[in-house]
């Protein structure tokens, strides 16, 4: 079986003796920095070697992300050690039941209805809807001093409080120049006290979105990555761990199904969740199922593949424990899962995300890769 992000914080954990299960092995050191690369994904790495240098010879083993493949589902898996069928961050955006029926959640912007909607911190607090305890915490009452190097807004973000959980020094960075200053000041210490740091980087993901994962755009970032971690290695003092990881890769999409014009599609459905990669479709009542299957499933024979809540529970695709049924009523009754390179975007609803070149969340390599990368 294929190790995966969520094998990586109890590793980390293990490796500062708190807790035995060490799945990849990581050695003892005084302080341990885990840099997540948003949208760094395997095979891009590998198509070009050339550009990242540094990070393809550091390089020490190949994760897969888990689905679905994004940044909400992914970080919370990274944060607490466990799939999404655990944690419940179950997609991009998913059906919380409301006063007044079920809602969209949107899990990465932590807002109801679409990524735009009102905040949803209070009705929804982040530690309620996802109450489990993190491996942060478990370092945290292990004696592990904690630290943030992330841009300062996401400190209290409705997903930062979902997924990670515990206090922490917060060392405010949003450029690479930020990133490198917080690492090294957390590395620089002198008492015996370990320490771990989260740090993130999200513009690799961010032009990738724009202007496509292989766009010169997209690989000049790549290029100013593998530059700050050759000269990060340099700096680093021999008692911190540097890791690297991403969160997911990325496709280029060149199919577009806009479902928002197919009303085919719209007959017997509440909700459509999810992202353009992995949809989440909510029936108005549960006897429509094999209608509203069949009906997706013809629409979109090439392009997706479209079935049952059950049988993606009977298959794991959200891991290898069942969920609870507060959790597993956040899926779908049906889900449509983009095949090649195609995206099932809605334009009315979701205007920004239909608008973007790259997407992420299914099952291709160039989604679910993403490497490991180690300073040791």
């Amino acid at each position: 079986m294929p190790y995966t992000l969520a094998d990586v914080l109890p590793s980390v954990a293990a490796s500062f003796g708190s807790g035995t299960h060490n799945p990849l092995g990581f050695a003892p050191n005084r302080d341990v920095v885990v840099l997540l690369i948003d949208g760094l994904g395997a095979e891009l790495l590998t198509r070009h070697r050339d550009i990242a240098p540094t990070l393809a010879a550091q390089t020490t083993g190949t994760l897969t992300a888990g689905f679905p493949a994004t940044t909400a589902t992914s970080l919370t898996s990274l944060a607490l050690g466990a799939p999404c069928a655990t944690h419940g961050i179950i997609g991009y955006s998913f059906a919380v039941p409301g006063s007044d029926g079920v809602r969209l959640l949107n899990s990465l912007r932590w807002r109801l209805d679409s990524a735009m909607g009102d905040d949803a911190r209070d009705m929804y607090p982040p530690e309620t809807l996802q109450p489990g305890n993190s491996r942060l915490q478990d370092l945290a009452d292990h004696g592990v001093e904690l630290h943030y190097v992330i841009p300062a807004y996401q400190r209290t973000s409705g997903l930062t409080r979902a997924a990670f959980r515990a206090a922490g020094t917060l060392h405010p960075a949003t450029g690479l120049g930020e990133v490198r200053a917080g690492i090294l000041e957390v590395a620089g210490h002198h008492d015996a006290r370990p320490r771990f740091a989260y740090a993130y980087f999200p513009d690799l993901d961010m032009t990738g979105h724009l202007h496509g994962p292989e766009s010169p755009e997209a690989l000049a970032v790549l290029r100013e990555i593998d530059t700050f971690v050759a000269d990060l290695l340099t700096e680093l003092p021999g008692t911190c761990t540097l890791l690297i990881t991403g969160d997911h890769g990325m496709i280029h999409a060149d199919t577009v199904i806009d479902l928002d014009s197919q009303r085919g599609l719209h007959r017997g459905v509440r909700l459509i969740g999810g992202e353009a990669r992995v949809r989440h479709i909510y029936l108005e009542r549960t006897g429509a199922l094999p209608d509203v299957l069949a009906e997706w499933a013809g629409e979109l024979p090439r392009h997706a593949r479209v079935v049952s809540r059950e049988q993606a529970l009977d298959e794991h695709w959200f891991g290898p424990t069942p969920p609870g049924p507060r959790i597993a009523d956040r899926i779908g009754d049906i889900i449509a899962v983009a095949e090649g390179r195609s995206v099932l975007v809605r334009p009315e609803r979701e205007p920004l995300e239909s608008a973007m070149l790259g997407h992420h969340g299914a099952w291709t390599p160039d989604e679910q890769l993403i490497p490991l990368i180690s300073s040791r």
